[in-house]
């Protein structure tokens, strides 16, 4: 998930990435293209890249670039699910689970059905004001979906955080392996966080990416696109904050 951010880092996370930082340099390179070939250039690359992410084909291939390859065996039978929070939604003075969030509660609620386990809920606050996103979560599953939560993990500030509060909660109760909901292309993040805790934890990604398609409609430009690779990216952007804080990867845990 993404926690409440402050300023800076909301203004650096949306001018720093495409599609806005493509859209801010074209009209200094339109101005410049008078006297230099080179700013004509830049400029008509910067629209093509914008008009770019905005296919499918785009989309299709940043959601693949993400999502984790091969399969995971399971050490154990798992003992919860970890529902992973993403967004809030707002409108008339109250709070909501977000359209990611709430596919991921869709999904966490099936899986309880399927399986009978117990649910973790893990997302703090995002921004100023606003009530921890886990909570949103376990009313949104108790009123929405009918299902109920064990644990209510608040306090997570981002993707790391979830998994090392979630991992505490659930080792407090004796478990060690859970199934984790979240994106497809959230996942890899994820996994990452919980195997940085030898805590077992087997993905049950939400819409896995499909297979790439090579056609004239791939190339057709769509706002929606557009949004779903500016995520894409910024995820991007996320891996490679977490591999310069963290370090390598730790060694494989063992477990007696």
């Amino acid at each position: 998930m993404t926690g409440w951010l402050p300023g800076w880092q909301f203004a650096a996370t949306g001018l720093l990435l495409p599609p806005l930082l493509l859209i801010l340099a074209i009209p200094p390179a339109c101005f410049a293209a008078r006297r230099s070939r080179a700013a004509a250039w830049l400029g008509a690359g910067c629209a093509l890249a914008v008009l770019a992410m905005a296919t499918p084909l785009a989309t299709d291939l940043l959601i693949n670039s993400l999502e984790p390859r091969g399969a995971r065996a399971a050490a154990e039978e798992p003992g919860a699910i970890v529902i992973l929070g993403g967004d809030v939604a707002h409108g008339g003075g109250k709070h909501e689970p977000g359209p990611l969030t709430l596919e991921r509660l869709r999904a966490g609620a099936a899986l309880h059905r399927a399986t009978g386990l117990p649910i973790l809920v893990t997302g703090g606050v995002l921004g100023r004001g606003e009530p921890a996103l886990a909570r949103l979560m376990a009313r949104s599953l108790r009123e929405d979906f009918g299902v109920p939560v064990r644990w209510i993990e608040d306090r997570a500030g981002d993707t790391r955080d979830n998994a090392t509060f979630a991992a505490e909660l659930l080792r407090a109760d004796g478990i060690d392996e859970a199934l984790v909901v979240t994106h497809g292309w959230h996942m890899g993040r994820a996994l990452g966080a919980f195997e940085r805790l030898c805590f077992t934890a087997e993905p049950r990604p939400l819409r896995p990416a499909s297979m790439l398609q090579w056609d004239i409609w791939s190339l057709a430009p769509r706002p929606d696109h557009l949004a779903e690779s500016w995520l894409a990216l910024r995820e991007w952007a996320g891996r490679l904050v977490y591999a310069w804080r963290d370090g390598a990867p730790p060694p494989p845990c063992r477990r007696i």
